[in-house]
């Protein structure tokens, strides 16, 4: 295990936007979120059975990933963790469209949600997609991958199920791999630096198609716990 110093929770991996929401996202908040949307909580809640795995994904942006994710899985209950209002507005509308039972989204930190909500050994699969790299160094402290986080990502895991990361910010790819290929609690599934192909599951979001026709590069790091 890494004896890197844990950062403070005080410091937060995000900045929240208000942003401003459109009237159909607003609709959405009101409307479904009381079907799809699970309150934050200091204890462990049931979340709905009758599914094979439980995959969490912390970030969703406006839902891209996590509504093709469980489309093409229905076997899965996916938890969506997102802090922004019209990204959650936005996919709570495509939920409902969809008829996706099998999606519900917290609205609150993603570590504290891990810390209170996720009961250990519970998670087929930790998604961590496209972070904020923060990428000045000395923002580097609010970077969400650090030993608390991976901490918590090994409590949650099951044995055998793994984490996947992306990101599009290399030194961002460097930092995350070195810190979980010196964590004796994961197995890498990479090559020796850390990088794997990205899993069929993860869908191109429009971000990386993006950052792809501008030559950007985008790492992969999936690991697996013991």
């Amino acid at each position: 295990m890494s004896t890197d110093k844990p950062i403070s929770h005080s410091i937060k991996s995000f900045v929240r936007r208000s942003g401003r929401m459109t009237p159909a996202q607003k609709n959405a908040l009101k409307t479904y979120w009381p079907i799809y949307g699970i309150e934050f909580s200091q204890s462990k809640p049931d979340f709905p059975s009758g599914f094979e795995a439980l995959k969490l994904e912390i970030g969703i942006g406006n839902g891209d990933a996590i509504i093709d994710m469980a489309t093409a899985d229905p076997g899965s209950l996916y938890l969506g963790i997102e802090v922004h209002e019209p990204g959650i507005g936005r996919c709570l509308n495509i939920i409902h469209q969809q008829e996706l039972g099998n999606v519900r989204l917290i609205k609150h930190d993603a570590v504290e949600v891990l810390e209170n909500m996720i009961a250990p050994g519970t998670l087929d699969r930790v998604l961590l997609f496209f972070p904020d790299p923060w990428h000045k160094k000395r923002h580097h402290k609010r970077r969400i991958v650090n030993q608390h986080f991976r901490d918590l990502a090994c409590q949650g895991l099951k044995p055998g199920a793994s984490i996947h990361i992306a990101t599009d910010w290399q030194d961002y790819a460097e930092s995350i791999a070195a810190q979980f290929l010196a964590d004796a609690r994961f197995i890498n599934e990479g090559d020796a630096s850390g990088c794997a192909e990205a899993p069929a599951y993860r869908p191109l979001t429009r971000f990386e198609q993006r950052g792809r026709r501008l030559g950007h590069g985008v790492w992969d790091l999936v690991f697996t716990k013991k």
